[in-house]
């Protein structure tokens, strides 16, 4: 009872900054998430709203799980609906910062914020969204770093959408470079036992298998084995 409220806890928690700093980088005027940039290339091209773009761009994701074997969660469908919740909740609360510091400050906060709440409402284990659920299943099927995967989906989604059209700013090539690493680096501040419960269980079997999480040597086995 006691695991489920705070696994319940820490995916409303990391839905809902998730939500705040997609507002964040609203307001700092420096350039939309490369999803969002996407979503509103294909919005220019289409007679879809950038909203219907989100939500078709989801489906078509979903679909994506089939051969990587993800299961969507409640997680899943809380990620629609908490996360618009509290875009249009910080976009009425938050204004634009007039200097550029501050503006600069937002999106670098709106970032930082942004990779934390995919690893707290990922890491609850209740299923993540769409597109967090690509990127973690990439991990667990290729081997491959959280970085990496993260890194290589964020710059190709904002490579397609400027060519259709959508707004790239400084911010946007900051987020597209940086989510990442700060995914990976609040991934490895996380306890791997904590992991091996998670959405991040995947991602725990892979740090086991690397050089830096390997045990020790014994004095009868001189060299590392994994």
């Amino acid at each position: 009872m006691r695991e489920g409220v705070l696994r319940g806890a820490a995916l409303l928690t990391g839905l809902t900054g998730y939500g705040l700093s997609m507002a964040m980088m609203v307001r700092a005027g420096l350039g939309l998430d490369p999803w969002d940039v996407f979503h509103q290339g294909l919005a220019i091209h289409t007679p879809m709203s950038i909203g219907m773009a989100s939500a078709v761009v989801g489906v078509a994701v979903l679909l994506a799980w089939i051969p990587l074997r993800n299961r969507p969660g409640i997680g899943t469908v809380a990620n629609v609906i908490v996360i618009a919740v509290t875009v249009d909740a910080g976009l009425w609360l938050l204004s634009a910062p007039t200097s550029l510091p501050a503006r600069i400050a937002m999106m670098v906060a709106a970032v930082v914020l942004n990779a934390f709440s995919t690893v707290l409402y990922v890491g609850a284990g209740l299923g993540p969204g769409p597109r967090d659920g690509l990127m973690t299943g990439l991990v667990q099927r290729t081997g491959l770093s959280v970085r990496l995967i993260r890194t290589a989906i964020e710059v190709t989604v904002l490579a397609a959408g400027w060519l259709l059209g959508g707004t790239v700013g400084v911010g946007t090539v900051a987020y597209a470079l940086g989510i990442g690493p700060l995914v990976q680096m609040f991934v490895r501040m996380t306890p791997t036992r904590v992991l091996a419960v998670s959405g991040w269980r995947g991602v725990a079997a892979t740090r086991l298998t690397t050089m830096s999480e390997c045990p020790p040597p014994k004095e009868t086995q001189p060299t590392r084995t994994c």
